[in-house]
């Protein structure tokens, strides 16, 4: 099965409709929800702060395994970790305006497969805090194929199903 048919497969996973719907719950004041959507950048703004998690934790694997510098790993992480809520706000705040119960499915598995992620990095550095290096640098791991997995459902979802894609017609 090629990974797009893989992605395309969960648009049609009905057991994820309860948590899309309760993920589509989200509200905020319709000045924050602006900010939060990047009205102000005339595109939303998620995939922008999604970049500092992405990056830094794509940073510890290189410090990890290239540099083999558990204090760098962990600065990173914890710089990803720091930078995670606000990305899952935007996220969510974009998520409540799919409409599309096929885009919605997709983006509440891209939520929970990126919660996963974040788990994982959290464990990661609270291994790396106790010294146990070992135990951080196999949860890092984890975390960047969980990582790794939401992104393509983000991509997804964006790209194939066109959230959060504006079209002036």
């Amino acid at each position: 099965m090629a990974i797009r048919d893989l992605l395309s497969s969960v648009e049609s996973v009905r057991a994820l409709d309860r948590t899309a719907d309760l993920l589509g719950r989200v509200r905020l004041p319709e000045a924050v929800e602006g900010v939060l959507r990047g009205r102000f950048l005339g595109h939303p703004v998620h995939p922008i702060l999604i970049t500092l998690p992405v990056g830094t934790w794509t940073a510890a694997a290189v410090a990890d395994f290239l540099l083999h510098d558990d204090d760098t790993a962990r600065t990173l992480v914890g710089i990803g970790l720091a930078a995670t809520p606000v990305a899952v706000l935007t996220g969510l705040v974009e998520l409540a305006t799919v409409t599309d119960p096929r885009g919605r499915r997709v983006g509440a598995l891209h939520a929970l497969t990126n919660a996963t992620a974040t788990a994982c990095f959290l464990a990661s550095y609270r291994a790396r805090r106790r010294g146990a290096r070992k135990a951080g640098v196999t949860w890092s791991v984890l975390g960047l194929t969980a990582m790794s997995a939401g992104g393509a459902l983000g991509g997804h979802l964006a790209y194939v199903l066109g959230a959060g894609v504006r079209r002036e017609s």
